[in-house]
């Protein structure tokens, strides 16, 4: 079984980022920079411990492929485990539920996903 959790705001903190997105037009470009100094959110943490513990981690994401390597990095500072990570390609500017669906669909089907953690109901 495959537990898939979202990056931002179930596992990186974001808030202070979210300043970049209040003016017109949105400054991604800054938002997504900033993404090695998110603070851990503990609790989403240690929810993809304990899912390592029975089964795949895949981290799917809005945050586009370029932060591939900065995400990386953040993920094994904070100890957080995971077998696959999936962003979306750079350029991709449909809505984040639209293009999550879609990464999660190419993982797995509905029957492997035992778990699916986001921030966003949609």
């Amino acid at each position: 079984m495959i537990s898939v959790f979202d990056i931002d705001g179930v596992l990186a903190d974001a808030s202070h980022r979210q300043h970049f997105l209040q003016s017109r037009p949105k400054d991604w470009q800054a938002f997504f920079s900033a993404v090695g100094a998110d603070a851990p959110i503990e609790r989403g943490i240690a929810l993809a411990r304990q899912a390592q513990s029975t089964g795949a981690v895949v981290l799917v994401s809005g945050r586009p492929e370029s932060t591939r390597a900065e995400t990386a990095a953040w993920m094994a500072r904070h100890g957080v485990e995971h077998d696959r990570l999936v962003l979306r390609a750079d350029g991709d500017f449909r809505s984040a539920a639209v293009a999550k669906a879609e990464l999660v669909s190419a993982v797995a089907t509905p029957e492997e996903v035992a778990d699916l953690w986001d921030d966003d109901e949609t």
